[in-house]
């Protein structure tokens, strides 16, 4: 029976296959009539649901309460809207130029700042200083602000001073000055010499003030003239000064690690009670000197103390101090706490400045720009005393420097590496310790930083 079946089907298949064959249009229309069947019932079953016209309406109405929103849309339309911006004041700005920049529009504003004694000095006499304004929606001035900080000798400020201009609810406005104090935040960085000390501080984001204040720390140690080598690293841990959470200045340099030729070095500040403070290494060792290694922040020596030839004599001679290469009008520094004992002409020198620092010293800056000091006036370490210059017998501008001892010319760099230092107290020792260690580990943080990233 079974063998029957499959005979019987696979002469059904042979003929339908001949059928496909010859009669293929017959084929397709009959198949194409069975799907239309097929589609057409489907319609007939989907159909057979009620009319949704014919369906029941059912109407719902609820009370609603709407919500207490007029007294606040009132309030919204009188609201004012205060604007602020900042803006640095640049050394050819009229009070309408330096309001418009600020979007402020306002003639009496204006006014105001031109005739004003403290404002007209303070700021549209003082470029690049940053002005603060806070104005109305219609561009009118409500108040104005600027900060700015002084320095006296070497030492850094503790306070700041804030102009506020201010308009008074009956309309006119007044100037006040007020004095606060500067807030110091931690900053951390770190970097690697590609090409210059300076050029791989600025890479890493550290101001010029703090890798000054680096090599002053370190002068003692490394001759950072002719000495630093492609690889050298560093890092630093220092203060950021700031008024009303605005940056105004770097501070102080609180701990750094300087590795030189393999060599490496570190540093941290500790102000013993009743002194002045200065910079130890981690086993307590001073690395303070009572002169700075240099009279200008880094820079380049043209000349040293050795035997040159005279650029004006055109023969060998003696040169008996060291002559740095910089810009006219470049920062000069006293290298020690001293008094001026002269200020002005001095010959071939032109104008000099020179400072008695007791015991014999003397030190002697000449072809200065221009004089900051004068005779009889005491001065501290760092503090500035002129400008670079060309005055006198000088081919182009620079430092001419020297240091007298007992009436000797010495070599400056030698004498500022032999003077003595601070000491550390043993009372003050437990103290020390506790600093260092937590220092230390933020110096360790920094320097990591440095090192992976130079691996990348």
């Amino acid at each position: 029976m079974k063998q029957s079946w499959i005979t019987a089907g696979k002469e059904l298949v042979s003929r339908a296959g001949h059928a496909l064959e010859h009669h293929p249009r017959q084929v397709t229309a009959l198949l194409a009539a069975i799907l239309l069947c097929g589609g057409g019932g489907a319609f007939a079953v989907a159909s057979l649901g009620p009319d949704p016209s014919m369906l029941p309406v059912r109407q719902i109405l609820e009370n609603v309460q709407p919500l207490p929103l007029a007294e606040q849309s009132e309030a919204l339309d009188t609201w004012q809207f205060n604007l602020y911006r900042s803006e640095a004041v640049r050394p050819t700005d009229t009070a309408e130029s330096l309001l418009g920049r600020l979007g402020v529009n306002d003639a009496g504003a204006a006014a105001f700042l031109r005739n004003d004694p403290s404002a007209r000095q303070l700021v549209l006499g003082a470029p690049g200083r940053l002005v603060h304004v806070e104005a109305t929606g219609n561009h009118e001035l409500q108040r104005l602000t600027v900060r700015w900080t002084t320095v006296e000798g070497s030492q850094l400020p503790t306070t700041f001073k804030r102009l506020v201009v201010e308009r008074q609810d009956d309309g006119p406005f007044t100037t006040r000055i007020e004095t606060a104090p500067l807030v110091a935040s931690l900053r951390v960085g770190s970097g690697t010499i590609r090409s210059s000390l300076f050029g791989a501080a600025d890479e890493a984001g550290i101001p010029d003030a703090i890798t000054v204040q680096m090599v002053d720390i370190f002068a003692g140690e490394i001759d950072f003239h002719r000495r630093l080598r492609v690889g050298d690293r560093f890092a630093l841990v220092y203060e950021t000064l700031e008024a009303d959470g605005e940056p105004m200045r770097t501070g102080r340099v609180l701990s750094a690690q300087f590795v030189n030729a393999g060599r490496q070095l570190q540093a941290i500040w500790f102000q013993e009670p009743g002194t002045n403070g200065g910079y130890f290494d981690f086993d307590g060792r001073s690395l303070e000197r009572a002169f700075l290694a240099s009279p200008m922040e880094v820079t380049r020596i043209t000349s040293g103390f050795s035997m040159r030839m005279h650029p004006i004599l055109h023969s060998w001679r003696a040169h008996k101090g060291v002559d740095y290469g910089a810009p006219t009008g470049a920062p000069v520094r006293s290298v020690g706490d001293g008094t001026v004992e002269f200020a002005g002409q001095m010959g071939g020198y032109g104008n000099v400045v020179k400072v008695n620092h007791g015991k014999g010293d003397i030190t002697l800056y000449a072809h200065l720009s221009r004089m900051d000091v004068r005779q009889g006036q005491p001065v501290q370490r760092g503090q500035r005393l002129g400008g670079v210059g060309s005055t006198g017998w000088a081919t182009g501008p620079h430092l001419h420097f020297e240091f007298h001892q007992n009436g000797t010319q010495r070599d400056p760099m030698e004498v500022a590496r032999q003077s003595k230092s601070i000491e550390l107290s043993a009372q003050a020792r437990p103290q020390f310790t506790l600093a260092a260690r937590a220092m230390h580990a933020q110096l360790a943080a920094a320097a990591s930083a440095n090192l992976v990233a130079s691996a990348r």
